[in-house]
């Protein structure tokens, strides 16, 4: 990994004090990172999408990355479940001077969905894993044809290698990589960045 963000564009000044700073962070591992964050913003500016949604916000990270290659006029609806790292995203957003195309809804997402009435270009699922398959399946239906999901850990730390997968989000994980093989609707490519990364485009 060293090796890669060394010969990567390096983050901005914001993304990595975010970098830093999460590293107290009880859950610093679920950060997308410098070169997992350069990939969601690259392939951001290759969709150049004018609707995103993000499901799981964090410190809001992957939400500034994905957000550079938003259309002029383009929006971005992140969604995150605990009050206190959406106030810190929020902070986040506001520091980058993005506050106005990133719009933040703090709750559950499997609720907050179904009332975002949209047509996404482009679609980040990186929420509770237990919960990979219902997401994807609210969002489908909403994406434009052509339109991409990104899925992330799907090889969730190697769990889903094991021949006997133990715990519950392995089991999540390899069900949602198993539903996503046998869907005929879209085009897959399952890529080992980081913990995994699965990319998914609507036919």
């Amino acid at each position: 990994m060293g090796y890669a963000e060394q010969f990567s564009s390096a983050e901005d000044a914001l993304l990595n004090d975010i970098s830093v700073s999460t590293h107290r962070h009880q859950y610093a591992q679920m950060l997308s990172g410098h070169v997992q964050g350069k990939f969601l913003e690259m392939l951001s500016h290759l969709i150049h999408p004018k609707k995103i949604l993000e499901i799981g916000t964090f410190m809001g990270y992957s939400a500034l990355c994905l957000a550079k290659g938003l259309q002029h006029d383009g929006r971005l609806h992140t969604i995150e479940l605990r009050e206190k790292d959406a106030e810190i995203a929020a902070a986040n957003f506001s520091r980058a001077n993005v506050s106005d195309k990133i719009i933040l809804h703090v709750g559950n997402a499997l609720n907050i969905i179904p009332t975002l009435q949209e047509i996404w270009d482009l679609v980040f699922i990186d929420a509770d894993k237990v919960n990979y398959t219902a997401y994807y399946k609210l969002v489908l239906p909403a994406m434009r044809s052509g339109g991409l999901i990104i899925a992330d850990n799907v090889l969730f730390h190697g769990e889903v290698l094991e021949k006997e997968i133990k715990g519950k989000n392995g089991l999540a994980i390899h069900a949602f990589n198993k539903m996503i093989k046998e869907d005929e609707s879209v085009e897959k490519l399952l890529l080992t960045v980081r913990d995994g990364l699965s990319l998914i485009r609507k036919k």
